[in-house]
């Protein structure tokens, strides 16, 4: 190998590298331009370009864009069809859009590529609620309570489900531990548990002791 040959080699390394990290990282930025520049100018092709369309569709997605949102995930999905985050998304994105049973089939899809993060269960269940499954939305709560027991968000969700079926006992469980876990920055669903609680303590029945004879 001569010596011209091998800067030239390291050069066209360093641009290779530099193209891939700007397909990959494209969505990053709240600016869709950089990532529609990579889909229409980049060589590169096949499932690595499923990135630069995921992240075009992330941020349609940030933006309130479902419609842009599920066009760029359908591309990102045909390109590469066993990345589970962009069922993810798309379901997210159908979710919000109000389609709840194409939601519900991309959050199953996404669990059965990756079934081992509690967030898509969570969301999952959220979806399944909305659509009036209050049955199968408490067991998918519940699977991501067990793989994440500190997500106080699925256990808020899942005592919002248990009250709506009746079960104050479980409903009470449920936001007791929401309220025992670190709040973080964001203190909404503690807030929300600690609401319901009260609302629960308000509406029980005052017990009438019984006189003695």
């Amino acid at each position: 190998m001569t010596r011209v040959a091998v800067p030239l080699l390291i050069v066209l390394g360093v641009a290779i590298g530099l193209s891939t990290h700007t397909v990959v990282n494209c969505g990053d930025e709240d600016e869709p331009d950089i990532c529609s520049a990579v889909i229409g100018f980049s060589p590169l092709r096949g499932s690595l370009i499923a990135f630069a369309y995921e992240g075009r569709g992330r941020i349609a997605l940030r933006h309130g864009d479902n419609g842009r949102a599920i066009v760029d995930f359908n591309e990102a999905i045909h390109l590469n069809p066993n990345r589970a985050s962009l069922y993810r998304d798309r379901a997210q994105a159908y979710r919000d859009n109000g389609d709840l049973g194409l939601a519900i089939s991309d959050y199953d899809e996404a669990i059965a590529l990756d079934p081992k993060p509690a967030a898509p269960y969570r969301e999952r269940g959220r979806a399944l609620i909305a659509n009036g499954d209050l049955d199968r939305a408490i067991l998918s709560y519940s699977t991501a309570v067990r793989l994440d027991p500190g997500d106080a968000q699925a256990r808020l969700d899942r005592g919002l489900a248990f009250l709506a079926r009746g079960q104050a006992s479980e409903a009470r469980a449920d936001f007791e531990a929401a309220l025992a876990l670190p709040a973080g920055k964001d203190t909404r669903t503690q807030d929300a548990a600690r609401a319901k609680l009260a609302e629960l303590t308000n509406s029980a029945p005052t017990e009438i002791p019984t006189p003695r004879r």
